[in-house]
């Protein structure tokens, strides 16, 4: 625009084709801005939710990617914080140990551990079709099951260190992802990322940390199994009547899906009730006390039973040399709901062929999804932090692009190897738990006592379910 201001003669008649030539120039200015280079960043993660935060800091914390520019995105306003004194929350994680030594290792634990968590010493899981049951506990309760924490404090202690300890990162909420350009043979040298504001970011390694519904995964093309259960999660805050030493967790599989109580404290316990869409939507509208009732029922009342499957159990018990049949207790009985607790939300099984290509990874519910009944899902996007961070500091260590597809693929097969298992195992629970069926009745009955009676073969679910192979 300068160059023509310099070249216009004011004193001459063509001062109107001038003006004409400085409007044209001021308009086109805003289009040259566009076409500037975006702002590159090493890496760049979709999703700040527990696994897009943990991330982050667990990359700013490594020694060997300590020096690389991260950029975080999240759609969402800023995250408000945690607040002790508040009623305790309906969202929260079952932590097992291998979580809880990566939070460990980025500093976060000690800040969880000072608010407020629950130490599961014990889990009771047992069949209402038969009298099987299993019960997962340490000798003499000398390590925890797992640990029961709201999601709101480990998104506090993950944003706090992120503002305190990882000057590296940058974190920008409001920022929703509209579009994830990937250099697949493209003839594009790295991922480019435009957000709905227009605005636009390179990076070496884009990480889809993004959900279910992931947008780099969509451009990453990989294939995806997904199945809709058609069944929904109900959750809910409860108070218990009998207040105590509650470090149990309760799981029974009734007819129409499992239900789990998780302590939080000696009077309040997190409910994860899984069920048929009509059912769940009447628990969540049900009166206060018709849902008290209904769930108390769902713990304590007798169904009918098969008594050729029910000779088969005592018969194993008998082989086995427990004659004295199972020692079953029960959880404590619930007498209120905290107003405004309770909802539901859709379960469903997904997994992505491949958890990564040239410039991009994916990690939690981006890569996998399961059922909640074995509290595996979170744990498992943790355990993907762990093994990208180690794959990623590979790859820097050895002078190569962090989108080296080379490097992600050791990600990859780590993470394969370990989760596929798991969600096999996870869905086939569900599978065989959604139906009441004599045969197939029988079938899981006997499976889940006869892991019961043999240590060897409880101390390797126990293993699996802490984290460790």
């Amino acid at each position: 625009m300068l160059s023509v201001l310099k070249h216009c003669n004011w004193k001459s008649s063509r001062n109107a084709k001038c003006l004409v030539a400085i409007l044209r120039a001021m308009s086109e200015g805003p289009v040259n801005d566009t076409q500037k280079k975006p702002e590159h960043y090493d890496i760049i993660i979709g999703g700040g939710g527990l696994v897009g935060t943990t991330l982050a800091v667990a990359i700013a914390k490594n020694k060997t990617l300590a020096d690389k520019r991260i950029l975080l995105l999240e759609g969402a306003p800023p995250f408000k914080g945690f607040d002790v004194t508040k009623p305790y929350s309906n969202r929260v994680s079952a932590i097992n140990k291998k979580t809880v030594e990566l939070f460990e290792s980025i500093g976060i634990w000690e800040r969880i551990t000072n608010a407020r968590i629950k130490h599961i010493k014990q889990m009771q899981v047992w069949e209402s079709n038969s009298d099987a049951l299993i019960q997962f506990q340490h000798d003499h309760f000398a390590e925890d099951v797992a640990c029961i924490v709201e999601n709101d404090l480990i998104l506090d202690a993950v944003y706090t260190e992120l503002k305190n300890s990882a000057p590296n990162v940058k974190v920008r909420n409001k920022s929703q992802i509209m579009e994830v350009k990937l250099p697949l043979g493209k003839g594009q040298s790295c991922p480019e990322i435009k957000l709905q504001s227009n605005e636009k970011f390179s990076c070496d390694l884009v990480i889809g940390a993004d959900g279910a519904n992931s947008l780099v995964r969509k451009e990453m093309n990989v294939d995806v199994f997904s199945i809709d259960y058609k069944r929904m999660g109900l959750v809910a805050t409860l108070e218990v009547s009998e207040a105590g030493d509650n470090s149990v967790a309760w799981q029974r599989f009734i007819p129409t899906g499992p239900v789990a109580l998780l302590p939080l404290s000696e009077k309040y316990m997190s409910l994860v009730w899984s069920t048929t869409m009509e059912h769940a939507k009447f628990l969540k509208d049900a009166p206060h006390d018709e849902f008290i009732t209904k769930l108390n029922e769902a713990f304590c009342k007798e169904y009918q039973k098969n008594d050729f499957i029910v000779k088969a159990i005592n018969g194993l018990n008998s082989l086995m040399g427990r004659s004295g049949g199972n020692m079953r207790q029960y959880p404590p009985r619930v007498h209120s709901v905290l107003e405004g607790s309770r909802a539901t939300f859709p379960l469903g099984f997904l997994h992505a062929s491949s958890y990564v290509c040239s410039g991009a990874a994916l990690v939690g519910d981006a890569a996998h999804r399961l059922h909640p009944l074995a509290g595996q899902g979170v744990n498992l996007g943790f355990s993907d932090i762990c093994l990208l961070v180690e794959t990623l500091a590979e790859a820097a260590y050895s002078g190569a692009k962090l989108g080296d597809k080379h490097y992600l693929m050791k990600y990859e097969q780590k993470g394969l190897a370990k989760n596929v298992p798991i969600l096999i195992g996870v869905h086939g629970l569900h599978t065989l738990y959604s139906t009441t069926l004599s045969p197939v009745v029988l079938l899981r009955s006997l499976g889940l006592q006869l892991t019961h009676n043999i240590p060897q073969i409880k101390n390797i679910f126990m293993k699996r379910a802490m984290g460790y192979n």
